[in-house]
C-alpha cells in the first residue's frame, strides 16, 4: 500500500499542509510538532512523491547534464565535479549521453525541459542549436561546458582549446619533428578544430608539416583505425612519414598506441604520441602517455556553480565566460624525441 501524505497527518494528528510545511519549509513548525510529523514518516515509511511536488513548484530538484560521450573518462570527472556541488545544493544531476548526435542531444533537452529540470549543463554537438537558445527563452537557464559561448546571455566554462592544440605542437616541433599527424574528427566538433588549428598556428611559422587523419568519433576504435593508416607510412621509414602524432584527446591517442604496438614498432623511438585531456589511462598506459592536460573536475564544478547561481538569483546573477589555461604533461611517449629533455612550459611526469 502506498502511504499518503494524508495518512502521515492522520498518524501524527495534524493538517495535510503541516506535514507539508515540515517536508518543505521545516523551519515554519515548532520543533514538537515537527519531531511528531517525522516520527509518522519513520513509522509508516512514507516517500514523498517528488513528481507531484515538482508539478506542484513549477520544476524539479534536479539538473541536466548532457555530454558528448558518456564512455569517454574526461566527462566521468566533468560529471563527478557538478555532482560535488550540486550534492551541496540538495539538487540531482540528471546525465545524459548525445553520443555526438545532434538528434539524440535534441531528444535529451526535451526530455528535460519535460522533467522541469533547474537547469542544463551543455557540451554542446553542434557550435549552435536553437535548442539552447529556447530553453533559455523558456526559463531554463544553460551553461555551456568545454564549449566558450559566442553569446552574451549564457555562462561558459572552456580551456583554451588553440593553445592546448599549440603546446602540444611546441613540444613536438622542439622534438625535432618535421611531419606531424593530427589524429581527430569529426571536425564539426569546436573543440576538434581548435586543437587542429593551434597546431596549425605552431607548425606553419615553423615550417612544418601536418597530415590529417579525420576520424569519426573520438574514441579508442577510430584511434585503432587511424593508427593502423599511419602506421604503414611509419613502417616504411619514408623520409615524408609523419614521426610525430598528436591526437585530438586521449582514447585517440591509446587507440593509435595500440595499432603502432601492434605493427611491431615502438613509442617514441619510432614515432612519438601526444594526446589531449590527460585522462587517468594516460599515465597507466604501457608507454605513459605525453597529454595536454584539462582540470576536469574543475570544468564541472564551476559550470554547476554559475548554472545553480542563475537559478537562486535570476536577477542579479551575471553571465560569465570562464576559459582554464591547458597544461602538457610530457611522459614516455614523446620524451625520448626530445632535444633538451623538456619542453618549454610543460610538466613532467
Amino acid at each position: 500500500m502506498v502511504v499518503s501524505v494524508k495518512d502521515v497527518a492522520k498518524r501524527a494528528e495534524v493538517s495535510v499542509g503541516t506535514v507539508s510545511n515540515v517536508l518543505n519549509r521545516p523551519e515554519r513548525v515548532a520543533p514538537a510538532t515537527r519531531q511528531r510529523v517525522l516520527d509518522a514518516v519513520s513509522e509508516l515509511g512514507f516517500v514523498r512523491n517528488e513528481a507531484a511536488r515538482a508539478l506542484r513548484a513549477g520544476r524539479s530538484r534536479t539538473i541536466g547534464l548532457v555530454v558528448l560521450d558518456i564512455a569517454n573518462p574526461f566527462f566521468t570527472d566533468v560529471t563527478r565535479g557538478a555532482e560535488a556541488v550540486s550534492d551541496e545544493h540538495g539538487v540531482i544531476v540528471t546525465l545524459c549521453n548525445s553520443a555526438e548526435d545532434p538528434e539524440r542531444e535534441r531528444r535529451h533537452l526535451d526530455h528535460l525541459e519535460e522533467q522541469r529540470v533547474q537547469g542544463v549543463l551543455l557540451t554542446p554537438v553542434l557550435a549552435d542549436s536553437p535548442r539552447v537558445e529556447q530553453l533559455r527563452r523558456r526559463g531554463i537557464p544553460v551553461v555551456l561546458v568545454d564549449r566558450a559561448s559566442g553569446a552574451g546571455n549564457q555562462c561558459s566554462v572552456a580551456v583554451d582549446d588553440v593553445l592546448g592544440g599549440r603546446v602540444a605542437a611546441e613540444h613536438l616541433v622542439e622534438g625535432g619533428h618535421r611531419h606531424i599527424a593530427f589524429v581527430g574528427g569529426p571536425l564539426s566538433l569546436p573543440q576538434v578544430t581548435d586543437r587542429l588549428a593551434g597546431l596549425r598556428d605552431v607548425a606553419d611559422k615553423a615550417g612544418v608539416r601536418v597530415t590529417e587523419v579525420p576520424t569519426t568519433a573520438l574514441d579508442v576504435a577510430s584511434g585503432r583505425e587511424a593508427g593502423a593508416l599511419l602506421a604503414r607510412d611509419v613502417a616504411d621509414r619514408s623520409p615524408t612519414g609523419p614521426t610525430g602524432v598528436f591526437c585530438a584527446n586521449d582514447l585517440l591517442a591509446l587507440g593509435v598506441l595500440q595499432s603502432m604496438t601492434s605493427a611491431g614498432l615502438t613509442v617514441p623511438a619510432d614515432v612519438a604520441l601526444v594526446g589531449y585531456d590527460d585522462i587517468e589511462f594516460a599515465a597507466a598506459a604501457a608507454v605513459p602517455l605525453s597529454s595536454v592536460r584539462q582540470p576536469r573536475e574543475l570544468l564541472g564544478r564551476t559550470a554547476a556553480e554559475l548554472l545553480l547561481d542563475e537559478v537562486a538569483n535570476p536577477d542579479t546573477h551575471r553571465h560569465r565566460y570562464v576559459v582554464f589555461q591547458p597544461e602538457l604533461v610530457v611522459r614516455a611517449s614523446s620524451r625520448a624525441s626530445l632535444l633538451s629533455g623538456t619542453a618549454t612550459g610543460a610538466g613532467v611526469a
